[in-house]
Order: structure tokens, then C-alpha cells, then sequence
């Protein structure tokens, strides 16, 4: 075997044997990393290669492109700190020391200083605003301040009645704007509060003086440009019942974002000041709450009703507009239902709905008595209340017996109509008669000479019907019914008998007047003749002709 021979080289241990170039073995050992050589000491081989010490030339390629790179990197990174930290103690410390603060541990050390310092500043508290009630803050506004910025938004924006609007609203919602909504819970408020309480909220709050300058300058505004500032109002609080209900559903986060949403309450002074001023903005844009989804639901009928409340005067004046119903007899009859269901078809809604009736009934009431339209309406609502009266549901019946001797009272033609439905609604009829004999002192005392002598007729009617059906074999619940039906009847017709003297003192004060009153004073005779004529003719007939005597 050859000798061996071994010779050891920087970059490489070569073992070359008798035949180097042929058949010697080559044994290759990488050098650490930190002998680095300069490019300058390379070996040439016997054959004439060139080999350099510490890798070939790819290797020392790649490690001067790192060096480059970290060499930048460093760079940028000192002047960025040049920039930023000079201010920084720890760091200008460790400069003067001949420390490099680019080095990763030193990084390191000044991060855990600065957040050690950061942790001993004291933190500094925000200051929250103190909270006050609607009272106290509405008790600020200076009435003269409010006018003098009233004068100055309406000179700026002449001619633009929309602007001017906001710009009250804007008043009124910096000086209310350190009212929290727990101060004016308004959605717990008019679920709960009866329909005359709403009627003063908010204003009950505001003063006078602050009202009354309100008011004088809502009045010089078109009614065009109030309607449109309510629907604006109406979207308003509806985006703020819509952030409200998610607080309800959607737990912390939902009350997180409540806390941040806008209080409302300058919006509802605003709008209750225009309503109460100029309630006309509000029937101006009903059709729109009627015809428009997303002004309907039952969450949202408490902010109608509380609006409706605002605007009542000119609503109950003004029930009917141009021809048309604000709420028709049908419209009445849905809500009628809605407000006194069956018990066991109670709803939450159901409790909205019985503390708006009252209002809108008086709506749906409103009219002109003895008038053509008038009467019309009376026989609508005649007809399906006393329909409804016998159903069955007790607390409608009461409400819908009401209603029926309403409308006999306000539209006596409807005594010959109840006539023709009478066999048809026997049980509701039997409930309508004894619901009038209770309240007989109240109802008649509105009853003319005319409307008593046709509710009599009627009372006659409905007697020979009743005999009628009990001599014809009515059994059962039929035969109870006619009974008590038949009952009632009598009554009544006993009722209206016993006024009968005050009628024939009105007859012979008509027949005096149509005679010539002056001269038959002058004989006495004559008057006691006259008086005895008068007693001796049937009532009905003596009546007959005064009515007619007055209509001519």
C-alpha cells in the first residue's frame, strides 16, 4: 500500500498518496465560520486550480450580500433612532457608554425600561361630565339668547325654512346636551305612562318664556317645511328606539353601544314644540306614517300616539281633511278589537293599544252633528259595534255597547236601521237595551223631542217583534233572549212616557209662539182653552207638527 502523506489547509485537508492526481483520496473538513480569510489568500493546486480558503465563490457571494443587507439594515435603523429617541434617557445613556442600542439583547433591555416607566406614570382619569336632569338644564336656556339666535338663523338661511329648523334643534341640543338618557328613559316612559301624561312630556320640563319664543317663531315657518322637520324628528327617535331594543337584546355590547349613541331629548322638544304650535305639520304627513312600512309596527305606535297626543286639539277639530276621514269607521273598528280583545288573546301590544284608544275614539268620533257626512259615519260605526256587542267577548261587548247608543244619540235614523237587524243580532240588542237603561240619566237628557218620539216608535217595534217571536214557539236561549229583550223594552218605553210632560209644556210653548204670544196673554181664557186643546191631543201628532213648524 502506498504511505500516506497528509498536509492540512486552511480550506481544505488534502491526503495525497504516490498517485496524487489519479488515485489519491481527498477528505474534505469544512472550516468554523469565524476564520475568515482575506479574498487575497488563495492556494493553487498542481494542476494549476485555484482554490479559495474559506468556500467557494457562491458561498462568499451569498455572505457578502447578508453582510450588505445587515450593514443597511443597521443603518436605517440608527437613523430612525437618531429621530425618535434622542429624548429617550435609557437609550441617549447607553450611546454615551459606547453601547449600541441596535443590538437585539440591548433592544430588549430598553423595551422592558420603557415599559417599567410607563407603568409607574400615573394614569390620568377622564373627566366625565356632570349629569343633569331635563329640569335643571332647560332652566339655563336664557329666552332672549334663544330669540337673538333664532333671528340670526333665520336672516343666514332666508330662504331655506328646512335649515332654519335644524338649526333650532341644534340650539336645543347643546343646551340639553348633559341630560343622559337615564334622565329621560322616554322608551320605559311611554310604554308605562297613560295617554295625559304623555301629553306633557317633554314640555312640562321647558319654561315659559322659552315656550312662548319657541313658539312665536315656529309660527312664521311653512307648514311644508314642519312636516318634513317631523319625519325627520320621527326618524330620529326611531334610529334611537332601534339602538334602544338592541341594548335590550344584545346584552353588554349593546348597552356599550347605547351609552355612546346621542341623547334624544333635544329632538322631542323640539318636535313637541312644533306640534303644539302647529299641529297641522303633523295631520300634513299622516298619510305618509299610514302608507310607509317602516313608520308602522306596534314597537312604534307608542311614538305615533305620543305625537297624536302633541297634535290632539287640531286632530279632534280637525278629523276630517279635505273630505277624508283621519280615521275612518273601518280603521276604528281594528283598533276597537285591538284594544279589548278576548282575554285570552291578550298581547303585550294589548296594553299599548288600551292606552291609545281613548284618543283615538275621540278621533274617530269627531264630527259635525246632524250633518250629511256625519251621519254616514254613524250608521258605519252603528252597524259593526253592535255586531261586536254579540260575540261573545264581554269586555268588547261593553265597549261596543257604547258605542252604539253613541251613535243613536248622535244619528237617530239609526233606531229604524237597528230595527231591520234586530231578529239577526238578538243577544247584542238585548245587551245594547240594558246598557242604555244604566245609563239613561246621561243619554237622555241629550235626546231632542224628535229623537224621543223615534226612540219610542222603536221601543214599540221591538216589543211587537218579541211577541211575534214568543208566539210563534221561540225556545231555548231564543226564548230567554226575546224575555229579557222584551223587558227591557217596556223600560225604556216607561222612561220616555214619564218625560212626556216636559215634551207637552215644550208643544204648548211652540203653539203659544206660532198663535202670536202677545195676544193671547191678554186673555187668560184663552189660555186655559188652548192649554186644555193641547193636553186632549196625541202627543205624537202635537209633536209631529212642531218639528215641522220649525224646519219650515
Amino acid at each position: 500500500m502506498d504511505q500516506i502523506e497528509s498536509a492540512e489547509y486552511n480550506g481544505f485537508e488534502t491526503t495525497n498518496g504516490a498517485s496524487h492526481s489519479d488515485h489519491g483520496w481527498k477528505k474534505v473538513v469544512y472550516p468554523k465560520r469565524n476564520r475568515k480569510q482575506k479574498p487575497s489568500d488563495q492556494t493553487t493546486t498542481a494542476n494549476g486550480e485555484t482554490h479559495v480558503p474559506n468556500g467557494d465563490n457562491v458561498f462568499r457571494s451569498l455572505e457578502e450580500k447578508a453582510e450588505d443587507r445587515h450593514r443597511r439594515i443597521l443603518a436605517a435603523k440608527k437613523a430612525a433612532a437618531d429621530d425618535s429617541d434622542d429624548s429617550d434617557p435609557a437609550r441617549s445613556k447607553l450611546r454615551s457608554n459606547g453601547y449600541d442600542y441596535d443590538d437585539s439583547d440591548t433592544e430588549a433591555a430598553v423595551g422592558k425600561e420603557n415599559v417599567k416607566a410607563e407603568e409607574k406614570k400615573p394614569k390620568v382619569k377622564k373627566e366625565k361630565k356632570p349629569k343633569v336632569t331635563l329640569g335643571e338644564a332647560a332652566a339655563k336656556i336664557d329666552a332672549s339668547n334663544l330669540e337673538a339666535f333664532l333671528f340670526e338663523a333665520s336672516e343666514s338661511y332666508a330662504s331655506q325654512p328646512e335649515i332654519q329648523l335644524m338649526r333650532f334643534a341644534d340650539y336645543f341640543g347643546r343646551a340639553l346636551s348633559g341630560v343622559s338618557s337615564s334622565h329621560f328613559p322616554w322608551v320605559k316612559t311611554f310604554k308605562e305612562s297613560p295617554l295625559s301624561k304623555l301629553i306633557d312630556i317633554p314640555l312640562s320640563h321647558i319654561p315659559e318664556a322659552v315656550c312662548k319664543t319657541s313658539a312665536d317663531w315656529i309660527n312664521q315657518r311653512p307648514i311644508d317645511a314642519l312636516g318634513a322637520f317631523v319625519l325627520w324628528a320621527l326618524d330620529c327617535i326611531l334610529a334611537d328606539l332601534a339602538v334602544q331594543q338592541g341594548s335590550a337584546k344584545g346584552g353588554k355590547k349593546g348597552a356599550q353601544q347605547h351609552a355612546t349613541s346621542k341623547s334624544q331629548v333635544a329632538i322631542f322638544v323640539t318636535v313637541a314644540l312644533v306640534l303644539r304650535r302647529k299641529p297641522d305639520a303633523l295631520t300634513n304627513v299622516l298619510p305618509t306614517l299610514r302608507e310607509n312600512p317602516k313608520y308602522q309596527g306596534q314597537d312604534k305606535l307608542p311614538v305615533v300616539v305620543w305625537m297624536m297626543a302633541q297634535a290632539r286639539t287640531i286632530l279632534v277639530n280637525g278629523a276630517v281633511r279635505k273630505g277624508e276621514r283621519l280615521i275612518p269607521p273601518p280603521s276604528f273598528e281594528i283598533l276597537m278589537r285591538l284594544a279589548f280583545p278576548a282575554s285570552s288573546a291578550r298581547v303585550k301590544a294589548t296594553e299599548r293599544f288600551e292606552a291609545i284608544y281613548p284618543l283615538l275614539k275621540e278621533v274617530s268620533l269627531a264630527g259635525v252633528p246632524g250633518s250629511k257626512a256625519m251621519k254616514q259615519v254613524t250608521q258605519q260605526i252603528f252597524t259593526f259595534a253592535l255586531k261586536a256587542a254579540g260575540e261573545g267577548n264581554a269586555v268588547l261587548a261593553k265597549e261596543a255597547a257604547a258605542v252604539t247608543i253613541w251613535a243613536i244619540t248622535q244619528n237617530v235614523d239609526c233606531c229604524k236601521h237597528w230595527e231591520n237587524l234586530y231578529n239577526d243580532n238578538l243577544e247584542a240588542s238585548v245587551i245594547v237595551l240594558k246598557k242604555l237603561i244604566d245609563q239613561w240619566k246621561e243619554r237622555s237628557v241629550k235626546l231632542t223631542p224628535a229623537d224621543t218620539l223615534t226612540l219610542n216608535r222603536t221601543m214599540k217595534s221591538l216589543r211587537l217583534k218579541n211577541e211575534e217571536a214568543l208566539e210563534g214557539g221561540a225556545k231555548g236561549a231564543s226564548m230567554s233572549l226575546y224575555k229579557d229583550a222584551d223587558k227591557c223594552c217596556k223600560v225604556i218605553s216607561g222612561k220616555l212616557s214619564s218625560g212626556s210632560g216636559v215634551i207637552k209644556g215644550l208643544a204648548i210653548v211652540a203653539v203659544l209662539a206660532a198663535a202670536g204670544a202677545a195676544a193671547i196673554s191678554a186673555n187668560p181664557e184663552a189660555i186655559a182653552e188652548l192649554k186644555g186643546q193641547v193636553e186632549s191631543w196625541d202627543l205624537n201628532k202635537i209633536t209631529e207638527s212642531v218639528m215641522t213648524a220649525f224646519k219650515n
